[in-house]
């Protein structure tokens, strides 16, 4: 697996994006990174459940492995590409892909105040205070 291979099974998931973050490539849905290459590119990382990220170390050892620190306890999931076929880190990469969609659907719709609303809010915030004494 190459970075080319990983970046084409990325971006074969539905509304996927190609961006950067912190100078490397990340692969994001709904506005959420699903997915990166590291910058050593021998790394990918997919963004997993922790149960999923157990589940995909157990059944491929020295394949899969916890990002570092908090990331990595969050599902966060570095992937050796040199070590990974095309339908394992497909099945990984849709899991992480789901997920985005998942929490993007969840996510609450904030309503847009109406400019009367606005301005009476703006009103209360502009009004001087007086002085005790």
């Amino acid at each position: 697996m190459t970075p080319s291979d990983f970046r084409r099974i990325a971006l074969a998931m539905n509304g996927a994006v190609e961006g950067s973050h912190m100078a490397h490539p990340d692969f994001r849905a709904n506005g959420r990174i699903f997915a990166t290459i590291y910058p050593d590119n021998e790394r990918g990382m997919v963004q997993l459940t922790p149960g999923e990220q157990q589940a995909f170390m157990r059944d491929h050892p020295g394949v899969f492995e916890p990002a570092s620190g908090a990331w990595g306890r969050g599902g966060s999931t570095t992937v050796q590409l040199a070590r990974i076929d095309a339908e394992t880190l497909g099945d990984a990469m849709t899991l992480a892909w789901q997920a985005t969609a998942k929490k993007a659907a969840q996510k609450p719709v904030r309503k847009r105040a109406t400019v009367k609303a606005a301005a009476a809010r703006k009103a209360t915030k502009a009004k001087p205070r007086r002085k005790k004494g």
